[in-house]
């Protein structure tokens, strides 16, 4: 009997012991590491997003059956397997936990190098390029331009003309047939394209580069993305603005 209890007492000891332990989702959180590892997964899930999301905005130049059918397509994706708009919302779902992964350790690194660096330094010297040094800014002027989008194209609440449900072709015409309309945009394409730019390059050096010429390429890839994305997307406004596209 007292050898039982002793075992017992034992394997309760043991058990306390396994769960005070951290797990590795904590370790790999916790991490400065593993927050960048989180920062370059999320972003690459987005990136992935925007490469498919430009390709869909340049339909616009097809025509507006093209675009609109387009538009209908990604409601009705899925089916018959799926419900309407279901594969839509997984992909928003997906996509929200991205950006608030990406946000949530972009700033906690962000507070951790100002407590590892208390004061500034004697001479600053202004060895990063533009977009390492734009990348905090431009991450805040995607998210404000994230929420306007949303609220211009996909809800409509402050859409410039009188919004119209399924007729997304019109809708963008709207948007970009106003001033103000066009520099939000453009001044988020720009943002964009610096982010990505420096935000590839970071996720390959996160992620492990592996040699010299890898990393010349990644590097060469890095600015590829930017200079495409950036093109893309100020198209269809700049389009709309000269009557290209009407």
């Amino acid at each position: 009997m007292a050898l039982a209890t002793r075992t017992d007492r034992k394997q309760r000891t043991d058990r306390k012991r396994a769960d005070g332990r951290p797990s590795a989702v904590r370790t790999l959180w916790g991490s400065t590491i593993g927050k960048k590892a989180v920062m370059a997964v999320s972003g690459l899930i987005m990136l992935g997003y925007l490469v498919a999301h430009m390709f869909g905005n340049l339909k616009i130049f097809f025509g507006a059956a093209e675009f609109n059918g387009y538009a209908h397509w990604l409601r009705t994706m899925g089916e018959p397997i799926l419900h309407y708009e279901w594969a839509l919302w997984i992909v928003r779902l997906v996509l929200v936990a991205a950006v608030v992964l990406h946000a949530v350790c972009a700033y906690q690194l962000s507070r951790r190098d100002l407590a590892a660096r208390p004061t500034g330094y004697a001479h600053r010297r202004r060895r990063a390029s533009y977009a390492t040094r734009t990348m905090r800014w431009g991450g805040i002027i995607l998210a404000l331009f994230i929420v306007w989008h949303i609220l211009d194209l996909t809800t409509g609440t402050v859409h410039s003309g009188g919004f119209q449900p399924g007729h997304p072709y019109q809708n963008v015409i709207d948007t970009f047939s106003t001033w103000y309309g066009n520099t939000v945009y453009l001044v988020a394409m720009l943002a964009l394209g610096l982010h990505v730019q420096h935000g590839f390059w970071s996720a390959a050096q996160t992620l492990g580069v592996g040699s010299a010429t890898r990393e010349r390429m990644l590097k060469a890839t890095a600015n590829a993305l930017a200079l495409v994305l950036t093109a893309g997307f100020v198209a269809v406004p700049v389009a709309v603005m000269t009557g290209v596209v009407s």
